[in-house]
């Protein structure tokens, strides 16, 4: 109803023929995600984009700032998880950023970063020091919400597992009270379970759902 009204208020009328929304429970969970997802894709980031043009602003090289900062690797493994590639970037248990960047090629034309003090040249070093701070924060993004949306997805099916059980139950409470051995109270208490479990699928569903959506975005897919 919200969605109607606000359209409503964007349009100033409601389409025909639009597809009524279904409850979380019936919309249908997608836990796929694409193997070997290489990780130029971050180079469509917005974010990643607009680091890029500020260094081309500070007359860099891009392919060097790539070549230099940008680890070559798979970001998904079999079955969408995180690729072990993506977990060597971060040192073991303090998450610490240990890709170290190789200048091959200079990064602009006219010689090194260090040594002058104009405003130009500390212009090249801002710039190139924030191309590398976001190179970070997208990868850390990416491995971040792989590893909670793999979580949620087994939230998601042990939250789904209980629903049925809870559905069985109150079926049975339902088919005992009709049969005259059990009291309403009995199916009173199934039918509280079963809405407990209720939302407890949706919340995760929810939050799976959630993720899933934040993970495109990190990979560059929408603004």
């Amino acid at each position: 109803a919200a969605a109607s009204n606000w359209l409503n208020q964007l349009v100033g009328h409601v389409p025909s023929g639009l597809p009524q929304g279904r409850n979380l429970l019936e919309q249908a969970v997608n836990d796929n995600l694409a193997a070997g997802i290489p990780s130029e894709v971050l180079l469509t980031r917005p974010d990643v984009m607009a680091a890029e043009q500020r260094l081309i602003a500070a007359n860099a090289s891009i392919g060097a700032a790539r070549a230099a900062f940008l680890p070559k690797l798979l970001l998904t493994a079999a079955f969408g998880v995180a690729s072990k590639g993506v977990a060597t970037l971060f040192e073991g248990n303090t998450g610490v950023w240990s890709y170290q960047p190789s200048l091959s090629l200079p990064l602009f034309d006219g010689g090194r970063l260090a040594g002058n003090k104009d405003i130009a040249e500390a212009r090249k070093v801002i710039a190139v020091a924030e191309y590398e701070k976001i190179i970070q924060q997208a990868f850390r993004e990416v491995a971040d919400l792989l590893s909670t949306r793999a979580t949620l997805i087994d939230q998601r099916q042990a939250a789904e597992a209980l629903l049925r059980t809870q559905e069985e139950r109150f079926k049975a409470a339902q088919a005992r009270y009709k049969a005259g051995v059990a009291s309403f109270l009995e199916v009173l208490d199934a039918q509280r379970e079963l809405f407990g479990a209720q939302q407890g699928a949706i919340l995760v569903r929810r939050a799976q759902l959630g993720a899933t959506a934040q993970l495109y975005k990190a990979l560059g897919g929408g603004g």
